[in-house]
């Protein structure tokens, strides 16, 4: 097989795992939450932290090497303005998926808690929520620009990367 088309098609794959995961994982503690159950919200948030684990978290470190070796493989430089553009836009998404992996892990805490209390998940739940919903924006349309970016290569020029 060729190994630029493996490195093509790993980098193609882990793109669409995470647009995939990213968009079920909203969709899906999003329906939990407007259910207001806490039992129910439990074991959503249980699995969409696993998913994260299994699926966001291999893609995240799958996508800057396959993408990185190739750059390298087709001799793109990676001040290439489409390409450094790509990579601001990764960082960003980083920069909001971190707090929100660890917010997850609180929402499912946070709602076990209710549930083993039979209680109403707690505002800090609501709070937390909120601030989860918020960062899943910019980091789902940064995702979004990556891909387009990465199939159309628009001539951006060189940008100078020091």
């Amino acid at each position: 097989m060729d190994p630029e088309l493996t490195l093509r098609w790993m980098h193609v794959i882990g793109a669409c795992v995470l647009l995939g995961t990213g968009a079920g994982i909203a969709f899906f503690m999003l329906m939990a939450h407007r259910t207001r159950n806490a039992h129910l919200v439990a074991h959503t948030a249980g699995v969409v932290v696993l998913a994260d684990l299994l699926f966001t978290a291999t893609a995240v470190i799958v996508q800057p090497v396959t993408g990185g070796l190739l750059a390298w493989r087709l001799g793109w430089p990676l001040s290439e303005g489409w390409l450094a553009l790509s990579l601001g836009l990764y960082v960003l998404t980083g920069a909001f998926w971190l707090p929100v992996v660890w917010i997850q892990l609180r929402l499912r805490d946070l709602a076990r808690a209710a549930a083993e209390a039979g209680e109403a998940l707690p505002a800090r739940y609501h709070q937390l929520f909120a601030i989860w919903f918020a960062c899943g924006f910019p980091a789902f349309v940064s995702v979004l620009a990556i891909i387009w970016l990465m199939l159309s290569r628009p001539d951006l020029g060189v940008w100078l990367v020091r």
